[in-house]
């Protein structure tokens, strides 16, 4: 669907729910405010009818006690069975002139609960009281008994169901309606929230995409899959055409092989020695700039699969082959971690830290072959220019980082600045050989491993540092 379509469904459900829920609130609000009134013109009528005789409401029986029932005796009241709650208020008839005297007394046996009947507005006629009563018991579901007495009358039980009984309750639907809602916002949100999350996903993927990646999966609105499928196929086109290039040298590289070796056999013909040096040097470099062209493209390519390899192992490989060849190079591998050991159960022994030596392992996902390409260019590098090469490993819990450092002169910032560029050689060259593609190399790894090349100068030297990320 259409993220424009997407956004006008999601608008008109906004709306219809709202329009909905407020609807159904303002119906059951109406409802129970109808029901609470009826209530109360019933407690009004209910006075009448108890203190002057008037006729009984409609949906209202009246039971008088028996004369001799022990509730009717002076100062006694209705007793209550166990359990019940029992509210009891009396509803006071003011006379000008004179303390007021009690004229109907009310007391309410309930299961469940003691009416508040603090909440009672007791108005200056008594009959207004007792509709507040009957407002009061009409909102809550209790069923309650409820009992009567005038002027030291009788009590008087009094039956209304269908005016405060549960039954007689209308559907009250404002909590549904708010649910509702608040369901269908949900959704909504939720909904807003995933097509964000895949716009936000993709160009997260996108930024840490690295050269010779996948295809980023093609999913969300059609305007994110639109996006997603024309960055696949520049991403395929790209790749095509690394291929083809290094397809192309790699024939031409081939096919310069036939007469690079016709000149060499040519060059041992050559009587002047000086001069036959010459031209083995120079078909040595011509041979050499091609090749470094074709091992730069294929980097380019990233066509190595990825799998997890212990970085530790891999560094120590290369540099042992370096020092096999009796060149000076030294490897300083990751301090291990230490654990401290606590005294046994009844205090046998004492506390001592104890190295972790698996924890020297960094283990990483990478292309072990581009990767010793990598280390082996900055260890060839650091030999040619500073003498010897020092390597280090560190690791954190998401970063690995190898340092090559070398005792070679100072370099000016724009030196080091211009050392990845392509074809480019730093200012202590000299006759040192190479064409200025081995540190550009070692970039192209570090991107594809999701990191970066860079240099830090130290009092002893020059120091490389490649960072590799080690999801």
């Amino acid at each position: 669907m259409r993220l424009r379509v997407q956004g006008l469904v999601w608008v008109l459900g906004a709306a219809v729910a709202t329009g909905l829920a407020v609807a159904v609130w303002a119906w059951s609000a109406q409802a129970w405010r109808a029901h609470l009134d009826r209530a109360w013109v019933a407690g009004v009528l209910l006075h009448g009818a108890v203190t002057r005789g008037a006729a009984v409401p409609d949906g209202v029986a009246l039971h008088p006690l028996p004369p001799d029932h022990p509730a009717n005796r002076q100062g006694s009241v209705p007793e209550a069975a166990p359990g019940v709650l029992v509210t009891q208020l009396s509803l006071l008839d003011p006379v000008p002139g004179a303390p007021g005297r009690a004229t109907v007394l009310v007391r309410l046996h309930s299961p469940d609960l003691r009416y508040p009947v603090a909440e009672v507005a007791v108005a200056n006629r008594p009959e207004a009281g007792l509709g507040n009563v009957a407002r009061l018991l009409a909102g809550y579901c209790s069923d309650p008994s409820v009992f009567l007495r005038a002027d030291g009358a009788p009590w008087i039980r009094v039956e209304a169901p269908g005016v405060w009984g549960c039954a007689a309750q209308p559907p009250d639907l404002r909590l549904w309606a708010a649910l509702g809602l608040a369901a269908v916002l949900a959704i909504i949100l939720s909904q807003v929230v995933e097509v964000s999350a895949a716009f936000s996903g993709f160009a997260t993927a996108l930024g840490a995409s690295r050269p010779g990646s996948g295809a980023f999966p093609v999913q969300g609105p059609e305007e994110l899959r639109r996006t997603v499928a024309a960055v696949n196929d520049y991403l395929a086109e790209e790749r095509a055409r690394l291929e083809t290039r290094a397809l192309v040298l790699s024939g031409v590289s081939h096919d310069l092989g036939t007469p690079a070796t016709r000149l060499r056999l040519r060059t041992a013909l050559i009587d002047d020695p000086a001069l036959r040096t010459r031209f083995d040097a120079d078909i040595d470099a011509m041979t050499g700039m091609i090749d470094s062209v074709l091992t730069y493209t294929r980097a380019e390519i990233g066509a190595e699969p990825v799998r997890e390899l212990s970085l530790t192992a891999l560094v120590e490989s290369v540099v042992a082959d370096w020092q096999d060849m009796g060149r000076p190079v030294s490897f300083e591998p990751p301090a291990a971690p230490e654990l401290e050991t606590r005294p046994g159960l009844f205090g046998a022994g004492s506390p001592s830290r104890v190295p972790v030596e698996a924890a020297r392992r960094v283990l990483v996902r990478g292309r072990p072959l581009a990767l010793q390409r990598a280390v082996a260019n900055l260890i060839d590098n650091a030999l040619k220019y500073g003498r010897r090469a020092t390597v280090r490993l560190r690791a954190t819990s998401d970063r690995a980082v190898i340092e090559v450092q070398d005792e070679g002169r100072a370099l000016s910032p724009e030196d080091l600045a211009r050392l990845t560029d392509p074809f480019t050689r730093g200012t202590n060259a000299g006759l040192a050989p190479g064409v200025g593609l081995g540190l550009t190399i070692v970039t192209t790894i570090a991107a594809q491993h999701g990191g970066t090349l860079d240099f830090e100068q130290r009092p002893q030297g020059l120091c490389a540092r490649l960072v590799l990320a080690r999801g």
